[in-house]
């Protein structure tokens, strides 16, 4: 009886078995595979300066060659956690001076070269010696060895904790041996990466076109192609998203559209991510009469930040009273403590010590570029101009240049005062001091401050590795940056992208990076 009773046993485990497996095949078989869109196209107003990563140091250039080329670093898309990309590991000294990286073997550039040390060390070299934009990031490194073909050791001048964060931004990125090292790659042509997209066409500022490479070492990306279509207002570009001309429309739209465009869930998808961009006024603290601390100090005190957040971006973005963004370690409201808000008797108050009255009226130029921050800033600049001029004391001269005008006229040291933005390079506190108030900083931004006392802050700040103790080093720049004012932070923003409903992939994180490679749409 027991023999029998066994075998009935097992039998009937081998037929539920059979009915498993039969059911899984069948469900395998009569589920078709998952297909996706071929294309999909993008809609922004934003524009492309350059795509070479030792020069690009605007949003759209970058964020262009995050989809198109690597670091030894990356982001984890959705939560800007440091993971392995091009480096598999690595190994840091206990001193914090030697980066000790295991590269990936078998990646290709979209050229058909071949990735390996010699080409991180003369990539990290080039960006270097070409001295572009973004060069001071890589000020740390002070030299670069080759071990072996797959291992690389980066040398720093002092311990730096933002390092590996560092290395995940564009100007660190690996480039094709193919690269000449003497010279920036200017448009209409672009640098060659390794990344899951490689750049087959560009017309700047009509329309540039990436494929999927086809020998991408990671994981492919599911649309083939990505045409980004520039738009000269945002206007067209809402109307075209609505109308289903465009699948994503990114940077940017109106928040008046925005809001709109939240109620039409039939029509299009918005999508709202957290924002790390801040908005700021820059000061070029050589130039006269913006040399005069109390001058940069009415102004500080003058401007009206609440109204521009509400009139101008109907609350898409808040009052920021610190270049470190809200909601990021070490953020303090120190321009707040020492100046309030639109503190109009205060002043009044710094304007008289700088030796301006009712009569003798402080004149002074604010310049803005008219696009690439969206079609709102000229909004954004008169409602400044009106804050500063409620003082009696103040007339101000609103002056628009177009985007490659304004980056050179504002590194030559032309504008006396005018607006910026920043997204981040990494996500660390001192990506939001470091360039713009620290000595070898600063003049890139045109802001040219220079301040010993503050430069030994940064550098402190930079080389300790307890998160508790930079953040008190951080409250002491922050009061330094309130009290000199080089810079006026504004706001800060949130993400939005619209899409078509039936798109998928778009991940808004802490990073600012717009990850085309992980955009589709599935199709029947």
């Amino acid at each position: 009886m027991v023999a029998k009773k066994t075998t009935l046993i097992i039998a009937a485990i081998v037929i539920v078995a059979a009915l498993v497996v039969g059911a899984v095949v069948w469900q395998y078989l009569a589920a078709p595979p998952v297909k996706y869109a071929e294309s999909l196209t993008v809609g922004t107003t934003d524009k492309i300066t350059i795509l070479d990563p030792a020069h690009a140091y605007d949003y759209l250039s970058c964020n262009v060659m995050q989809n198109t080329m690597e670091g030894l670093t990356t982001f984890e898309p959705g939560t800007g956690d440091v993971k392995p990309c091009l480096a598999e590991s690595w190994e840091i000294s206990d001193d914090g001076l030697v980066y000790t990286f295991h590269l990936r073997k078998g990646v290709k550039f979209h050229d058909g070269t071949s990735f390996n040390a010699d080409v991180v060390k003369a990539s990290l070299e080039r960006a270097i010696n070409l001295q572009g934009d973004p060069a001071f990031l890589l000020d740390v490194i002070d030299r670069v060895e080759v071990v072996d073909d797959y291992t690389v050791k980066i040398y720093l001048k002092y311990p730096f904790s933002p390092m590996l964060a560092v290395l995940a931004f564009t100007v660190s990125y690996p480039v094709s041996p193919n690269t000449p090292t003497d010279s920036f790659v200017e448009p209409p042509n672009w640098v060659v990466g390794t990344g899951p997209y490689k750049i087959a066409s560009w017309s700047p500022d009509k329309e540039l076109v990436l494929e999927a490479f086809d020998d991408y070492w990671g994981t492919p990306p599911k649309t083939k192609r990505i045409v980004i279509r520039f738009y000269e207002r945002a206007e067209t570009l809402r109307m075209d998203v609505e109308t289903g001309a465009i699948d994503v429309a990114f940077r940017h739209l109106l928040p008046a559209d925005i809001v709109d465009l939240k109620n039409k869930p039939e029509v299009v998808k918005v999508w709202e991510g957290p924002g790390t961009f801040i908005r700021y006024i820059v000061f070029n603290v050589t130039q006269p009469p913006f040399d005069n601390v109390n001058v940069r100090r009415a102004i500080a005190a003058a401007v009206n930040r609440e109204i521009i957040c509400e009139q101008v971006f109907l609350g898409t973005t808040t009052p920021l009273y610190s270049m470190i963004p809200m909601g990021m370690w070490g953020h303090t409201d120190a321009y707040k403590d020492k100046y309030g808000e639109h503190n109009i008797e205060l002043a009044k108050q710094y304007l008289q010590a700088a030796g301006y009255s009712e009569t003798n009226k402080l004149k002074i130029k604010l310049y803005y570029t008219p696009t690439h921050y969206g079609t709102m800033e000229a909004d954004v600049a008169q409602l400044i101009k009106n804050a500063l001029e409620e003082t009696g004391m103040i007339e101000v001269e609103l002056v628009y240049e177009e985007w490659a005008t304004y980056i050179d006229h504002m590194t030559a040291g032309v504008y006396g005062m005018f607006l910026l933005g920043w997204y981040p390079d990494y996500l660390d506190p001192d990506d939001y001091i470091y360039p713009f108030v620290h000595s070898s900083g600063s003049p890139s931004l045109g802001c040219f401050y220079s301040n010993p006392t503050m430069d030994k802050l940064i550098e402190d700040a930079r080389k300790e590795s307890d998160v508790s103790k930079r953040t008190e080093i951080y409250k002491d720049i922050q009061d330094l940056m309130a009290d000199e004012v080089p810079v006026l932070p504004l706001f800060q923003g949130k993400q939005y992208c619209v899409t078509k409903p039936d798109v998928k992939g778009v991940t808004l994180d802490t990073t600012m990076i717009f990850r085309y490679y992980l955009l589709y749409r599935e199709v029947s």
